[in-house]
């Protein structure tokens, strides 16, 4: 039975993962790691240094990479592995995560591009069967060459794209998209996150791009990952990545502020700190907050924001999960980070935006103009991005209703 790890990060080996007897996790960064000065540590909750971080310091940024709550439960009833074991399932699933690193038995040397065969586009068929396995066996958990894992509660895979059509990764290939199917419990979800995803786009916020595609009348949504990158070789690189509950130190069932996750004013001081260009990171931060409220996605917390880690320094990542879950009766709409402690749009005062502005740093002045900024430009694009997307064969009613609901929320936060 292992009970290490190596964690890589390209052809380097950062540390190793290890677990006791008692089933307690705890990370070394490697001696040559720490002895060079180029290169970084995987958190800013874990600086490089001598000496293993326990379970409580390493768990946060190393359970961030799974998947949560009913992903969690079906990836480790199909792998036979107990939901709670998280070195075990990092040993099945952490061939290729968010980020930059990968996790391999101690002793093996990971895969690279270099002889690998190539990834074969899917027919529609077999994607199908790929599309009908998920809600049993997320991430494909425990196919042959299959190590797969993305923090969230949704159901996704990553895959690449070959020749613009679906692949799933050969053995050490960094996957370049995520597929995203519809949300069984709510309908049009694909619609949703679209519309969502490029109504940022088109009022200029950083995000990441999307496409909704069909396949023998199933729906799903593809996303194109930050974090990996094309270089002049043609060859996919992984760029490292780490969400704000990883970069705290908090572990991902507290995720929500209201259970002792991330706030606004602890998540404005993190890329202050951390940002390379950290009045920058600041307004795309503020930009997002705002955002969000304007589409009505209450479920924005703290492993929906993180922090890319670039050549040219620590960065904001672009948004990603935006949803209008308002439009979902049964999803609560208070929102995940309160916002001068309004939890929602309807509790908001005329000094509501005054007290944000003191609580994340900025001055209210600024943070109302970029409000009023904000709102106009999504209230004005709206539609336009949802016929779009309707013409693309998509629910044009659904996309309306979104279109509306943010028309109706710009206005309100406008008066």
């Amino acid at each position: 039975m292992n009970k290490a790890l190596g964690v890589w990060w390209d052809r380097r080996l950062v540390g190793v993962l290890r677990v006791d007897e008692h089933g307690d996790l705890g990370f070394a960064y490697d001696d040559s790691w720490i002895a060079d000065a180029a290169r970084p540590a995987i958190s800013f909750s874990l600086p490089k240094r001598g000496g293993p971080f326990n379970r409580r310091q390493a768990r946060p940024f190393f359970a961030g990479l799974l998947p949560e709550e009913a992903q969690r439960d079906a990836v480790a009833r199909a792998l036979g592995i107990s939901k709670a074991n998280d070195f075990r399932l990092l040993e099945a699933l952490g061939g290729d995560v968010a980020g930059a690193l990968t996790l391999w038995p101690q002793g093996i040397v990971p895969r690279f591009l270099e002889g690998l065969a190539a990834a074969k586009p899917l027919s529609d068929e077999a994607l199908v069967e790929v599309l009908d396995a998920l809600p049993t066996r997320p991430f494909l958990a425990g196919r042959e060459g299959m190590r797969l894992s993305l923090a969230g509660a949704q159901k996704k895979l990553p895959v690449v794209l070959v020749n613009g059509r679906v692949a799933l990764p050969t053995p050490g290939q960094p996957t370049t998209h995520i597929l995203k199917p519809p949300i069984d419990r709510f309908p049009a979800t694909t619609e949703n996150e679209a519309f969502a995803m490029r109504l940022a786009a088109a009022i200029g916020l950083p995000v990441a791009p999307v496409e909704p595609r069909e396949v023998a009348g199933h729906r799903f949504l593809l996303v194109e990952r930050y974090d990996r990158e094309a270089g002049a070789d043609s060859k996919v690189r992984r760029l490292h990545q780490e969400d704000i509950c990883q970069a705290l130190g908090l572990p991902p069932e507290h995720k929500y502020a209201g259970e002792g996750g991330p706030t606004f004013a602890a998540s404005f001081d993190l890329v202050r700190k951390a940002c390379s260009r950290p009045a920058w990171a600041v307004l795309q931060l503020l930009d997002a907050a705002i955002f969000n409220l304007i589409i009505g996605n209450a479920d924005a917390h703290g492993k929906n924001f993180s922090l890319l880690h670039t050549p040219a320094g620590v960065a904001l990542a672009p948004l990603y999960d935006l949803m209008c879950t308002v439009a979902y009766p049964e999803i609560s709409t208070k929102m995940a980070m309160k916002i001068a402690k309004r939890a929602t749009l309807d509790e908001f005062k005329a000094d509501t935006w005054s007290a944000f502005a003191a609580d994340i740093g900025m001055a209210a002045p600024f943070v109302r103009r970029r409000v009023g900024e904000l709102a106009g430009e999504a209230a004005a694009k709206a539609k336009a991005v949802a016929d779009q997307i309707a013409a693309e064969g998509f629910d044009g009613e659904a996309l309306a209703s979104y279109a509306a609901i943010v028309g109706w929320r710009a206005e309100t936060l406008t008066r």
